[in-house]
């Protein structure tokens, strides 16, 4: 059991279908992975190896005949869209009452107390798309000094300032002042810095962005691996999801590519416990912004590396691929989607070709990697390990 290693990865956004109560949040129709089959030229071969084709409500995708490796439809039962609610559930906790969101901006109130706590005005404070947003008002806060507050569909204060203007370290801080004031009715899930650089007509985002999550309500299948003394490795954005609990080390990622080369190197140097990653371009750089092709085109550069990373696998290595919530970039809107998301399990000791149906939570993968470490650890989710394990 001390030998075995679990690799998780969130394809953030991929979502495969919306799901019964989609109307609820805007979302019928609603289906990443088929949109993303539009786009010129577009093969996943992996995957489509894995089962991706096979899995419960996919009939865009070509299906095999003999699947490497086992597959379900993930059902979220968190009452939201976002990535805070998907990646909590993924780790055993289900979030029953939506986190709040601020169509009209934030209460007068909230931007008084930052106002006041950071000793400048800011400037905007409504829902709108991030890349937009700078370039609107950019080239006031240049020359104003004064922060862009904005937010979205999801639960998120976010503080946009040239790093010319305001230093990142002194964004940083206005986000943990902010962190501190959304409490209670106003506990957004994240406060979110977005830095960027550039002059009007070319302002970009740069990829020091950080968040700031709440931290999780009880303790995760995370807390429950890193208690039992192995090595707990967020890649990309996952320490910050978690708020920095059950993780043992992290490691920044720069885009996908940074972050595939980064689960290589980690499955290197850390040979027990569990590697958590998440690859966040396809929703940043592609689902936002509505880049059928662009999201597409990463999605295949993952296909292929993990063609080649499978065969780097250990005799007692678990690979789940999966994702948080949907992202379609065909829809009109920008903002997540409420949908179905994908999960394959593959490894030496898997079974190929088991089809676990639709599972009722996404919690369902964290008693699953629990009993597969063999760690205590109580979830509203139910292990699928007898039906995998050869």
């Amino acid at each position: 059991m001390k030998d075995r290693r679990v690799v998780l990865i969130v394809l953030d956004s991929l979502g495969i279908g919306y799901m019964p109560d989609a109307h609820l949040y805007g979302d019928e129709g609603s289906n990443t992975i088929c949109a993303l089959t539009t786009a010129p030229n577009f093969k996943i071969e992996t995957l489509k190896r894995f089962g991706m084709g096979c899995i419960d409500g996919i009939d865009c995708l070509p299906k095999t005949d003999a699947p490497i490796a086992s597959f379900a439809r993930m059902t979220e039962q968190s009452k939201g869209k976002d990535t805070t609610t998907g990646h909590w559930e993924i780790s055993g906790i289900v979030t029953p009452t939506p986190f709040p969101t601020y169509p009209e901006g934030f209460p007068k109130t909230i931007i008084d107390q930052f106002q006041k706590a950071i000793g400048r005005k800011v400037l905007f404070n409504k829902p709108a798309s991030g890349t937009e947003v700078i370039e609107k008002l950019g080239e006031e806060h240049m020359l104003t000094g004064q922060p862009i507050v904005y937010t979205s569909a999801d639960s998120v204060f976010q503080i946009a300032a040239h790093e010319e203007i305001i230093s990142i370290d002194e964004l940083y801080e206005y986000c943990k002042i902010a962190r501190e004031i959304l409490k209670g009715r106003h506990a957004v899930a994240r406060v979110i810095a977005r830095p960027f650089i550039g002059e009007k007509g070319s302002f970009k985002r740069t990829d020091r962005r950080r968040d700031f999550s709440l931290a999780p309500p009880a303790s995760t299948v995370l807390d429950a691996i890193k208690s039992s003394g192995y090595d707990v490795i967020g890649i990309g954005k996952i320490n910050d999801i978690f708020a920095g609990k059950g993780i043992t080390y992290s490691i920044h990622t720069h885009d996908n590519i940074d972050g595939m080369s980064k689960i290589e190197r980690a499955t290197k140097e850390y040979k027990k416990g569990l590697i958590f990653a998440n690859l966040v371009d396809f929703d940043m750089l592609y689902g936002h912004r509505n880049d059928v092709v662009g999201y597409a085109n990463a999605l295949m550069e993952f296909d292929k590396w993990l063609g080649d990373f499978i065969g780097k696998l250990e005799e007692h290595d678990m690979l789940i691929i999966t994702a948080d919530h949907g992202c379609d970039p065909s829809t009109p809107s920008t903002d997540h989607s409420r949908e179905y998301t994908p999960m394959l399990v593959y490894g030496k000791g898997i079974k190929a070709g088991a089809n676990l149906g639709t599972r009722d939570t996404f919690a369902d993968i964290a008693a699953t990697v629990a009993e597969y470490l063999n760690v205590d650890y109580n979830t509203p989710g139910q292990s699928f390990l007898e039906q995998i394990l050869i």
